[in-house]
């Protein structure tokens, strides 16, 4: 799909990947309304943006509330008209063994990245469908493809989003109307923090700041820059590709979790 002159609308927008495709997104042309629920971050985002000459749109929101995603929709067309792209990526990260998951952690990590996901597909997409084109950059992750110890909830969303994105783009197929599954391996993100935002019953707290290298060293893996995993998405748009995945030690990973597959036995996890 084309990009210049279009408009996407990508969620997670004040930090991150989600931050990167909106900036990779205004040098490609777009009109781009940015969505997060960090509204200062947000607006300090857009409105730097903004300065550079960029058409951008800031709306504070939850991914999580299905009413606040179409309310969502229907002001990027009221900011711009129409809309092209959507890029459902907000997402938080659960850092827990599964067995010390709480019910309501369970429940947080699933309204956002599962069901913020499926209240963005069931919002835009009819309308994309309507106008006979539009594209679906859904940000699932490498731990949507293979597993690894302590993060139950996280990779339960993600393989989640992976099967959504594929059944999807079964339906979709001839159209108009594209679907890409992103799949982020290690990232220079605030995932490990997005505890930050979690609702205050959870108890959660303040998230300690993590060591990006630690977990480099940990995951074998050299974290990737956000701009690297943009432009890989800005191309996959523009190719109609269904899968991004950002590094090679991914399919590397899903090679060796198919071995264990068939063999029936335990998966050996990320390392």
């Amino acid at each position: 799909m084309q990009l210049d002159g279009r408009v996407a609308v990508v969620t997670g927008a004040a930090s991150g990947i989600g931050r990167a495709m909106s900036e990779r997104f205004v040098a490609e042309g777009m009109s781009v309304v940015m969505a997060d629920i960090e509204g200062d971050k947000l607006k300090g985002v857009a409105d730097e943006l903004a300065a550079a000459g960029a058409a951008v749109h800031a709306v504070e929101m939850d991914v999580a509330d299905a009413d606040q995603v179409e309310a969502l929709r229907d002001e990027a067309v009221a900011a711009f008209g129409a809309v092209h792209l959507l890029c459902n990526n907000a997402g938080v990260g659960s850092p827990r063994p599964n067995v010390s998951t709480s019910p309501a952690l369970w429940r947080w990590v699933t309204e956002v990245n599962l069901l913020g996901v499926a209240y963005g597909v069931s919002a835009f997409a009819p309308h994309f469908v309507e106008q006979g084109e539009g594209h679906i950059v859904n940000t699932a992750s490498e731990a949507g493809l293979t597993p690894s110890p302590l993060l139950g909830a996280y990779h339960a969303t993600k393989y989640a989003v992976v099967g959504l994105s594929e059944s999807l783009a079964l339906e979709l197929n001839g159209t108009g109307v594209g679907v890409t599954c992103l799949c982020p391996e290690l990232v220079d993100t605030l995932v490990f923090e997005s505890t930050r935002n979690a609702p205050a019953e959870l108890g959660l707290g303040d998230p300690p700041p993590v060591d990006i290298h630690q977990v480099e060293q940990w995951m074998q893996t050299v974290a990737m820059d956000p701009a690297d995993v943009a432009a890989d998405v800005a191309y996959a748009v523009k190719a109609g590709r269904f899968w991004v995945l950002t590094h090679q030690s991914t399919l590397d990973r899903v090679k060796r979790r198919n071995a264990d597959l068939e063999a029936g036995r335990i998966p050996r996890g990320v390392r």
